[in-house]
């Protein structure tokens, strides 16, 4: 039987804070970790630092509200993909037109305050790394509050730091602007321009809606989106939505868009831009010139924006040095479990990127911290 160090014996390094668990991230995921770990029985190391059974959470943003603070002024709580309650606290009534920017981390900063979270903010982590070669032993987590000693960790990064935009000849000589879809504000921003959107996912279909009102606007995707008729059918079709997901995240495969698994919903932004006849898909420019793109059938169209609503991916890059990615550069998992290093819990990632999937995640990661650590 491994005998775990006690409290005292795991703060023998001086400047270095020691934790049973450590949580990256308070988004919905992140969130609901830190209510499980309080309902299981773990302490707050802010209030009480020598307690045997402790955890703190780091977050990088400034305030309360993860991602969500940062979204488009009117992405609507009408618009948005359902908002699950968080664990043991329901949100308030929200009025459907209030943008999700102010919404959500209202709620979010309510929460936090309710269950007296012990989070830290604003605190990056640059690295995660062994502290001995012992595969039961700590890790350490280098961040910019100081160095912290752990028995285990879980990680609620997201994706929303982490964005994908794509290379194509030419890009860095295009004398207009270029923009991710984390970079958009509001479409008056662009009005009597010529823009380039770039994607073929949800984001890409409300943002092509909004700006085609003010600007003329070019859609372009890899592939020819796919449309889903008929509503959508959670208790039948988002399980195997969902298994399927999640037999990707335990095969190690690197998971794609929502919508790669699901297909595009015919919801009311898209409709709109349907009947006004902006929904017109062209593939992809071959390249780009200082003002405008190169067509795939050897035309030119000058354009003055090139918006790259192209996604994200997950924002693992602290967790390189422990060489948990396989060659297809996916991290397996079994649950929330890294299988190359137990110690570690993703959640929000995979199956659990959904608010709902993120409750659940939170909630699994600390069964399987307090089965491990017993």
């Amino acid at each position: 039987m491994t005998l775990l160090p006690t409290a005292g014996d795991r703060r023998a390094d001086p400047g270095v804070r020691a934790v049973t668990v450590l949580v990256i991230g308070a988004g919905q995921a992140g969130l609901s970790a830190g209510y499980h770990l309080t309902r299981r029985g773990y302490r707050s190391a802010l209030d009480d630092p020598d307690a045997d059974h402790s955890f703190v959470m780091l977050d990088a943003e400034s305030a309360p509200g993860g991602a969500w603070q940062h979204r488009w002024e009117s992405l609507r709580m009408a618009t948005v993909n359902g908002i699950f309650d968080l664990p043991g606290f329901p949100k308030p009534p929200i009025d459907p037109n209030e943008p999700s920017r102010t919404a959500v981390p209202r709620y979010f900063a309510a929460y936090e305050q309710k269950m007296a979270l012990p989070i830290l903010r604003p605190v990056t982590v640059s690295a995660v790394t062994r502290a001995d070669a012992d595969p039961e032993g700590d890790l350490l987590v280098d961040s910019s509050a100081g160095r912290w000693r752990v028995r285990a960790l879980i990680n609620a990064t997201g994706t929303w730091t982490n964005p994908v935009l794509p290379s194509y000849p030419g890009q860095g000589g295009f004398r207009g602007r270029q923009l991710h879809t984390r970079d958009y504000l509001d479409a008056g921003e662009f009005a009597g321009q010529r823009v380039a959107i770039v994607g073929g996912g949800i984001s890409a279909i409300q943002q092509l809606e909004e700006i085609s009102r003010v600007a003329s606007v070019y859609w372009y995707t890899r592939r020819e989106p796919v449309f889903r008729d008929g509503e959508f059918r959670p208790e039948m079709e988002g399980r195997a939505i969902i298994a399927k997901v999640t037999a990707d995240a335990e095969a190690g495969n690197p998971t794609g868009s929502v919508v790669s698994y699901t297909g595009l919903p015919w919801l009311p932004y898209a409709v709109a831009a349907r009947e006004r006849g902006v929904l017109n898909r062209r593939p992809m420019f071959t390249a780009i010139e200082p003002d405008g793109v190169r067509e795939a059938d050897g035309s030119f169209t000058p354009v003055d924006v090139i918006l790259w609503a192209t996604g994200f991916r997950p924002d693992l890059r602290h967790l390189d040095p422990l060489g948990l990615r396989n060659s297809r550069g996916g991290i397996a998992v079994h649950g929330t479990e890294v299988v190359a290093d137990p110690r570690i819990q993703l959640i929000g990632f995979g199956p659990s990127q959904s608010t709902v999937g993120a409750n659940r995640a939170g909630r699994e990661a600390v069964r399987r911290i307090n089965a491990r650590l017993g």
